[in-house]
């Protein structure tokens, strides 16, 4: 995290330890972030197509937008608009746009969220660069692109990159109000929020307390001013994410599609309920499972909750290498700009990324509803921003002894998290454990001491070494595999719901129905069989799937489930084809991922009754009834039924109806009822 030493002109005296306003550009500063920039960029394209449709029931969605615009503004997952994905549909459009220049593949869907991982980098870079000068804002943006979760999402297609890009667009622009208190910057502020609600609704609001508190604090103007100009924010806030709200809830029911994650078809129900409250205390209608607390030592669905939730073995290899470090830079920095004016913009800027990590780690730590490892990505910025101000400023002050010691309490428990997060995947790069802990040992014990300045560089150098050998060798595995799935996971060894995970499984690999994707998938629930580890088209079933309706299962083999999608042969997706202009629907199938593989093989609308969960009541059994009756649905396909989360019973309802009335024919292993010739 030291890594600064290496960079010519980081050093200053303890008299001029920041930087106020970014300066004239050193002449390496630029190349260097050309380099960091197209290293990224190349790394991340690399192997990108390998994940083929990545999380399938967004693609699925990706694909309905792309020839539909009120599937596009809905964010609907068949372009027949049945149900919508149950998030705000701002993550898609983009994807949506490229998939309508470029066609239906993975490039064309995933390398918008690679330019969205470089716009983050560099927009973390000039945010850090703004107080503490080039070295800190380069070191955090090499930090962030090596975090593994961040590797993993900037080339995925859920709708995480895009929040995270504008939660740093958010902190960006509060640091330039911090600077000079214009109201711009403060309605730009609450625009990047608005935006980063209609992302993933509720989880962007964890920094705006922080945001909030950061501007009446430090900001420049008197405080009646400050006050103002933070309502002036929250109000371009509520028209950046209100107007889509608005749209969606004054629009007629009946004429635009069933709000999916929603048990009463509202926008409101799903903002507060299952994308809400519900994530906090695990009471979600329409879940895949239950939430809450979990007894003493027990393992649940989404894992054990507490203060070391993010150093466990789901989340601990996404995002805590450099948690340690993050929190002693924190707090060094608060005492290194102690006595600053209130307005302090490197004092600001340090409450900002504290605050952040700390708001929302600590929500995620204590959080008892749906918690995927993948969500970690939030942190990423916040600890990437931390390290590279720590490390200029330890540097900087290093003739102080308690910042020589504070640096190497943070080099310390960073050996160790590495150490202990190395030792979970033994057969992973062995030596390379001990690599950093005779190195951490050798740095702590060197930053504790009034070294001359070759040998403070050499060991700053090695701390570097020490705090970044981990994650870059998880994130080179993340990118050398494939990821496919609704919960994907970064680098060798990642844990399963409730912090388990099948022998000689690794986490996130493969999918169903994927070009190009592994058959080594991970990603089931807890003690039950894991999801997407068919072998593509008429691939083999996934461990302990079923393609027969079972209730509840995870997923695998053709006909999908709830947590894989479907991966149909050659004769099914021709069925399916077959006079599929006569209908409105080519088929219908109980879960959003079963359909998922269909829609993506025929890149025809597939009704996916239930929504992601098959637990919304969406469409009712007498709905689908009169679509059978009016000739709108061809087949009904069986292979996964209603989840066992939700009120409502319709995806079984159907199923049985279906069952009693029309007669079942095998195709490619997967059950296939004619709706257009009854018993």
């Amino acid at each position: 995290m030291t890594i600064t030493a290496a960079v010519p002109g980081a050093a200053k005296t303890a008299a001029t330890a920041h930087v106020s306003g970014p300066g004239r550009a050193n002449r390496w500063e630029f190349p260097a972030l050309a380099v960091l920039l197209l290293a990224t960029g190349l790394a991340y394209l690399y192997n990108l197509s390998a994940s083929g449709w990545a999380n399938s029931f967004y693609s699925a969605a990706i694909q309905a937008g792309s020839v539909s615009w009120k599937a596009f503004f809905f964010g609907s997952s068949d372009a027949a608009n049945s149900i919508t994905v149950d998030k705000p549909p701002a993550s898609l459009w983009v994807m949506e746009l490229s998939v309508r220049l470029f066609g239906l593949n993975s490039w064309s869907m995933l390398v918008p969220q690679v330019l969205l991982g470089l716009a983050t980098v560099a927009l973390l870079w000039a945010t850090v660069r703004r107080s503490f000068g080039p070295a800190a804002g380069l070191i955090a943006g090499l930090v962030v692109a090596v975090t593994p979760v961040f590797a993993l999402m900037f080339r995925f297609n859920n709708p995480d990159a895009l929040l995270v890009f504008l939660m740093v667009a958010a902190v960006w622009a509060m640091t330039r109000a911090v600077d000079d208190g214009r109201w711009r910057w403060l309605v730009l502020t609450g625009t990047c929020i608005g935006f980063g609600f209609l992302a993933k609704q509720l989880q962007v609001m964890l920094v705006v307390p922080v945001l909030a508190l950061v501007y009446l604090f430090a900001g420049p103007p008197k405080l009646g001013k400050r006050i103002a100009q933070l309502f002036a924010a929250g109000a371009a806030m509520v028209v950046a994410a209100g107007w889509w709200l608005l749209a969606v809830e004054l629009w007629p029911a009946d004429s635009r599609p069933y709000i999916g994650g929603s048990q009463n078809n509202s926008i409101i129900e799903l903002t507060l309920g299952y994308n809400g409250l519900g994530r906090l205390n695990g009471n979600e209608a329409g879940s895949v499972g239950p939430g809450g607390e979990l007894p003493p030592g027990g393992n649940g669905m989404w894992g054990q909750t507490g203060i070391t939730r993010m150093f466990d073995q789901m989340q601990g290899g996404q995002i805590a290498w450099l948690i340690p470090a993050a929190l002693v830079a924190l707090v060094a920095g608060l005492l290194l700009r102690g006595r600053a004016a209130r307005t302090d913009a490197a004092r600001a800027q340090i409450l900002l990324w504290g605050g952040w990590l700390l708001v929302t780690g600590l929500v995620f730590s204590y959080m008892a509803g749906i918690f995927h490892q993948y969500y970690t990505v939030a942190l990423a910025p916040a600890i990437a921003a931390l390290t590279g101000i720590g490390g200029v400023l330890f540097w900087r002050n290093r003739s102080r002894w308690w910042v020589r010691v504070s640096a190497a309490v943070a080099v310390g428990p960073t050996t160790a998290t590495a150490w202990m997060l190395l030792s979970r995947s033994a057969d992973f790069v062995p030596w390379l454990r001990w690599m950093i802990l005779v190195g951490g040992i050798v740095a702590t014990l060197a930053l504790l001491l009034p070294l001359p300045r070759r040998a403070a560089v050499a060991a700053a150098l090695l701390a570097g070494v020490v705090g970044l050998a981990g994650p870059v060798a998880y994130t080179v595995d993340t990118l050398n595999s494939a990821h496919a799935g609704s919960i994907p996971s970064a680098g060798p060894n990642t844990g399963m719901f409730g912090g388990m995970r099948p022998p000689g499984m690794r986490g996130g690999d493969g999918g169903p129905g994927m070009p190009g994707g592994a058959p080594n998938g991970t990603n089931g629930m807890g003690g039950m069989p894991p999801a997407g580890i068919a072998q593509g088209p008429g691939g083999s079933t996934g461990a302990g799937g079923r393609a027969d309706g079972g209730m509840g299962r995870p997923g695998g083999g053709p006909g999908g489930g709830v947590m894989s999608a479907s991966a149909p042969g050659d004769a099914l997706v021709a069925l399916l084809e077959e006079n599929a202009d006569a209908y409105t629907w080519a088929g219908a199938t109980v879960s959003a991922n079963s359909a998922a593989g269909y829609q993506l093989a025929t890149e025809l609308p597939v009704m996916p009754i239930g929504g992601f969960n098959g637990s919304d009541p969406s469409p009712t059994l007498e709905q689908f009834q009169q679509y059978v009756d009016s000739g709108q649905i061809h087949y009904f396909l069986g292979g996964s039924g209603g989840g066992p989360g939700g009120r409502s019973g319709t995806g079984s309802e159907i199923t049985q109806w279906v069952q009693e009335h029309f007669t079942a024919t095998e195709v490619d292993d997967v059950t296939v009822y004619d709706l257009t010739t009854p018993k």
